[in-house]
């Protein structure tokens, strides 16, 4: 008896260190939001010091075991971030703009915060040759872009915001999806932009058929009416992010981060692709001073 006894609190006790802070109480918006500020700060001082590590850290780039480090240097600037918080499961998503000289990116990454501390790590870098990427035009066309809180009573439910992204996302495999599209609708997709700043902006441009998005994991901010989901895309499983913004039940804004393995994953080069069609990048919009 006595045995079972200690094996029942061994594992008890087994369970309450491995489970995720969710497991043990919902996290504050506060403490999140200070995750995020701590990731920003570690890119711009080059160091992991800036976080509350857990124990055992893992850290995944473009869905293989990475260095952390290797990642934080050297120190670079943020130009531009958005933070998703997600209350329930204690998660963060922190999609960033670096207009570094050296190198410039766009990475997006999902962060949990574990029972010892902030961990695992799940981060998709991005830079020259990776989909469609423009570090400096991601950067003109998303500071424009309103990503405020949603007043309280017109906030949607976690489910309907997983439900918006679902389908803009089955709609690449099944064509009979109806998805609740915006109007207008700006979809950032690497560096191509379908917003003009009109009314009458759409992200219903066309997506590619028979592919398959698979393996998503959401994080979810219904304060900002927001959705970041990573995927793995099509047959050869790319590492890719997409995050959605939800107004009035209808999608406002898109953005896509993929890697590749290959220049612009197998199609041409961007840049010819751009010169042949320069509407893939509309003028900068004016900005609100």
């Amino acid at each position: 008896m006595t045995r079972k006894l200690c094996a029942v609190l061994a594992a008890t006790t087994a369970l309450a260190v491995a489970a995720p802070a969710h497991a043990q109480g919902a996290c504050t918006r506060d403490q999140l939001e200070g995750i995020a500020g701590d990731w920003v700060e570690a890119i711009e001082q080059g160091t992991m010091m800036t976080m509350q590590l857990g124990e055992w850290v893992e850290y995944n780039e473009n869905f293989m075991r990475g260095s952390l480090g290797g990642f934080l240097s050297p120190a670079r600037e943020v130009n531009w971030h958005l933070a998703l918080l997600d209350t329930t499961t204690c998660q963060v998503f922190v999609e960033a703009v670096i207009l570094d000289e050296e190198r410039p990116l766009v990475t997006a990454t999902q962060i949990s915060n574990g029972f010892f501390g902030v961990g695992p790590f799940d981060n998709i870098v991005t830079d020259e040759g990776d989909w469609l990427f423009d570090a400096q035009a991601t950067y003109e066309y998303a500071r424009r872009e309103d990503w405020s809180d949603i007043p309280e009573g017109e906030r949607h439910t976690r489910d309907e915001l997983i439900a918006a992204a679902d389908a803009y996302l089955d709609l690449f495999n099944d064509p009979t999806v109806e998805v609740p599209w915006g109007t207008p609708c700006a979809r950032l997709e690497g560096g191509v932009y379908t917003g003009r700043g009109e009314p009458t902006d759409t992200c219903n441009v066309g997506v590619p058929s028979g592919v398959e998005l698979t393996n998503r994991r959401y994080i979810v901010d219904p304060v900002k009416g927001a959705v970041n989901v990573f995927l793995e895309f099509g047959e050869n499983a790319r590492p890719d992010s997409h995050t959605f913004r939800v107004e009035n039940g209808k999608i406002r804004y898109v953005h896509t981060v993929t890697y590749c393995e290959e220049e612009n994953c197998g199609f041409r080069p961007f840049a010819e692709m751009l010169a042949e069609n320069p509407d893939m990048q509309p003028p900068y919009a004016p900005l609100d001073e």
